[in-house]
Parts: C-alpha cells; structure tokens; sequence
C-alpha cells in the first residue's frame, strides 16, 4: 500500500500497488498511520529526503520519503528493496512536482487518473 499524506495527516492519495499476504488492508493502513509520528522524527534529525524503513510490524516495513513540502510519501511493504523502492520514491516525487505545478491543480482536488496510472507502472517497473 502507498500512501501521499499531506499536512495534519490528510492522506492525499492512496494505492494497492501489490497485495500484502497476511495482514488485511484496514490493518495496513493503521500500521503506516501509526509510523507518522516516526517519519516527522526521522524527517526532522536526517537531512535526507528517502528516510528509508521506518517502522516495522510483524513481516510488513513501512519506507518514507518526506518532500520539501513537507507531503509524506509512505509505503507499506514486505520484500526489503531498498534500492527499488527510493527508485520509486524519487521518480513519484518528480512526477508529484510536475502535477502540483500545473496551475489547475489542487491538492485538495485529488489526483488524476493519469497520475494514478503512471504511479502504477513506476511501481511495475521497480517493486514487482
């Protein structure tokens, strides 16, 4: 699961990139919610942006990447792919910062289909 959450803990977008085999979504969603408090740690004692596994629960990681703006880019996962995954990160960052600087674009409006589609084969490309 891949979660874009915004400031006060608003997720922005939200996808099921691969499905997790033993814990069921609603728990997924819980475990990335309750490392925020970890990843704004994190964020404010490392100067990087890719925060890399933050938090761990049973077999599930939850990676983070946190953006000048402060939007959080977290992720639940099983394999441990480092590399991949801030493959992933940096290049749905890049794609983020092309939506948000489209000036019909609000945050609060949601993303498009097109996002979505093109988040989904970033992640074809470099987690499955």
């Amino acid at each position: 699961m891949f979660l874009i959450i915004g400031k006060n803990d608003v997720p922005l977008y939200e996808a099921n990139l691969f499905t997790v085999k033993k814990e069921p979504g609603h728990l997924t969603q819980f475990l990335i919610h309750s490392a925020l408090d970890v990843v704004d740690e994190e964020a404010a004692a490392s100067p990087q942006m890719y925060l890399r596994a933050v938090d761990r629960f049973n077999e599930l990681y939850v990676s983070a990447y946190v953006t000048a703006g402060n939007l959080r880019l977290v992720m639940a996962h099983e394999a441990r792919n480092e590399e991949g995954i801030r493959n992933f990160f940096t290049e749905v960052h890049e794609l983020l910062v092309k939506a948000v600087l489209n000036p019909f674009f609000s945050l609060n409006g949601g993303f498009s289909q097109q996002f979505d589609a093109r988040v989904r084969s970033i992640a074809k490309r470099y987690l499955l």
